[in-house]
């Protein structure tokens, strides 16, 4: 799948993880159910937030979710997922977005498209593609000729840029098609006073989209001899960036002017999980806790002695890190050295006589039982067959790449190893400062001034 909105389902939460992978879920299906199995491959993460902005406006309606089936992909287990309207929409654009995609490396010569009977082959699924996103977007009243037009535009804007281009003429078809999507979600949604506001957002979601696929592709496009926005017109990375964080700035306050029934996962993809897909392409930190986190412990070292998360001196600090009550207020232990006075059972704790009473209640040999006080046992490692077997079943469904799974050996629990946390090094302010609706008051690590969405 591709995007640029690529969250963390660690930094989600519980909440929006589920509502994020309902929409997800909804837009593979919607394909699928439209347009057939091989449309599921189109399934990217910038086209479901199409459905998000639907469903945040309109909120829970009834219908808006199904039960779908077992998949793979969701290790074999059943969901809710989107459906409706805005599912629909979202797949349409993926189409649409997928054969713009696909013209693009036919463009640029990539790999095997450089073949002339390969890129034919990929310029006829690009059409088919088209036809299927126009046949959807027709039945909901959404005209797919724009994003084809856009796409059409790009080809001969990018054979007249040089040098001295301004980089938003570049970037201009690809702004007014994801417009045009953000801004129908308003008349999905019954809320046609959004759509001014929505339009704004998606212009800048585009120009966002464009500048972080040219700058993550510029090394490979220099050494390929590709086209690239950037190096063709000569702007420098610090311009891109300046321009990535207007579009930041604009998407935060075009979201603003809009009414949501529930905007809180909208709000979290559009305005926080944007901001880290632009700091993962610059290779930045928006974050002001990095280091404190990265230094000597989560609050940034002992706040009796050194600096606190906030930069300055702790609170206690010029105590040489005592008790910042002083001494002990009650004065010596009346008991002496053990609060109890000595064990209960004689003598010193551990020496002779004391310790624990007989049959303690520690298996024989000491330590805990296995898996811990209140917990089952661990369950015994496979055998290398046994291991092999279930190797083989969690390899052939995806459930090693796209789900929790149970260690084929070891019966551990796994992460999926495509779901790769590149934002929970230490820093999880985001998801302290926002809670379930979306309220972002008081952060001050995201430079977010967003308010509640």
């Amino acid at each position: 799948m591709f995007g640029i909105v690529r969250p963390c389902t660690h930094r989600l939460g519980e909440r929006f993880k589920t509502e994020w992978m309902a929409h997800l879920c909804g837009l593979c299906l919607a394909l699928r159910g439209e347009h057939g199995q091989a449309s599921r491959i189109v399934t990217n993460y910038d086209g479901l937030l199409v459905s998000v902005l639907t469903e945040a406006q309109s909120g829970p309606v009834a219908g808006a979710r199904r039960t779908a089936g077992p998949c793979p992909l969701r290790g074999m287990r059943t969901a809710p997922v989107a459906n409706g309207e805005g599912a629909r929409l979202a797949a349409a654009v993926s189409l649409v977005l997928a054969s713009a995609k696909v013209r693009d490396h036919v463009a640029d010569r990539d790999g095997l498209l450089a073949r002339a009977p390969i890129a034919a082959a990929a310029r006829r699924v690009a059409r088919g593609w088209d036809r299927a996103g126009a046949r959807t977007g027709a039945s909901l009243g959404f005209d797919t000729a724009v994003l084809v037009d856009a796409v059409d535009r790009q080809t001969g804007i990018e054979a007249l840029a040089g040098l001295g281009t301004p980089l938003l003429v570049v970037t201009e078809p690809t702004e007014t098609a994801t417009a045009a999507a953000f801004a129908h979600t308003a008349t999905l949604a019954g809320r046609p006073g959004n759509a001014p506001a929505l339009a704004e957002a998606g212009r800048y979601f585009g120009r966002l989209a464009h500048l972080l696929d040219a700058v993550e592709d510029l090394e490979k496009d220099r050494f390929a001899g590709a086209w690239n926005p950037l190096e063709a017109t000569g702007t420098p990375l610090t311009e891109a960036r300046r321009l990535c964080d207007d579009a930041l700035r604009g998407i935060r306050l075009a979201l603003r002017d809009a009414e949501f029934a529930d905007g809180g996962l909208a709000h979290r993809l559009l305005v926080h999980e944007l901001r880290s897909s632009v700091d993962r392409a610059f290779g930045t930190s928006s974050c002001g806790h990095a280091a404190s986190h990265s230094a000597q412990g989560p609050y940034g070292g002992n706040p009796a002695a050194g600096p606190g998360p906030y930069g300055g001196p702790g609170p206690y600090a010029g105590q040489g890190g005592q008790n910042p009550y002083g001494q002990n207020p009650y004065g010596q232990n009346p008991h002496g050295q053990n609060p109890y006075g000595g064990s209960p059972y004689g003598g010193a704790p551990g020496g002779p006589g004391g310790g624990m009473p007989p049959g303690g209640g520690m298996p024989p040999g000491g330590g805990m039982p296995p898996g811990g006080p209140g917990l089952p046992p661990q369950r015994p490692r496979r055998g290398l067959i046994a291991g092999c077997a279930v190797f083989t079943g969690l390899f052939c469904t995806c459930q090693m790449c796209c789900t929790e799974y149970e260690g084929p050996w070891s019966r551990k629990r796994r992460d999926p190893l495509c779901d790769v946390c590149e934002c929970c090094d230490g820093c999880d302010c985001c998801s302290n400062c926002c809670g379930d609706d979306g309220c972002c008051s008081g952060c001050d690590c995201c430079d977010c001034d967003c308010g509640c969405s």
